[in-house]
């Protein structure tokens, strides 16, 4: 699994910790040991910009992914081709605020947001209600069992 992690915000993040929890997705998730995923930290401007660029929306936002060969998760027994599973960008600017809402911290935030990340690139969504609670249950158990190892 290439996982590579880039952290272009200013904010201090573990990107040993988060390389970590990618690899611990994919591998829940069946995808190819010879998959590839980029995790990429960014400043408010930077996610402005992207956030307008394709979502057409103002501002930043916490988390865009940006999928590359549309993955999908493998069954039991069956894991994915290999393949280039895509970019998750991150704004830490915004799991800031985000967190302390939330009332946890800000790695916390973060890593949910990845993991959130990485489930869009696999094709989930939260569109619809019954989408929305397969989606966020996943990544619950997902995120809560990656931490229990930790």
């Amino acid at each position: 699994m290439s996982i590579e992690v880039n952290n272009e915000s200013g904010f201090e993040v573990d990107e040993a910790e988060f390389a970590a929890l990618g690899r611990f997705v994919l591998d829940a998730m069946r995808v190819h040991p010879q998959s590839e995923l980029s995790i990429i930290f960014v400043d408010t401007t930077v996610m402005t910009d992207l956030h307008v660029q394709w979502m057409d929306e103002p501002g930043p936002t916490d988390v865009l992914s940006f999928p590359m060969d549309e993955l999908r998760p493998g069954r039991d027994g069956d894991i994915t081709p290999a393949g280039t599973l895509g970019d998750i960008v991150l704004c830490p600017e915004v799991a800031v605020t985000q967190a302390k809402a939330a009332g946890h911290s800000t790695t916390e935030e973060l890593l949910l947001l990845t993991t959130h990340g990485i489930l869009h690139l696999l094709g989930y969504d939260h569109a619809e209600p019954e989408e929305e609670t397969e989606m966020f249950t996943l990544q619950r158990k997902l995120l809560l069992t990656f931490l229990a190892t930790r």
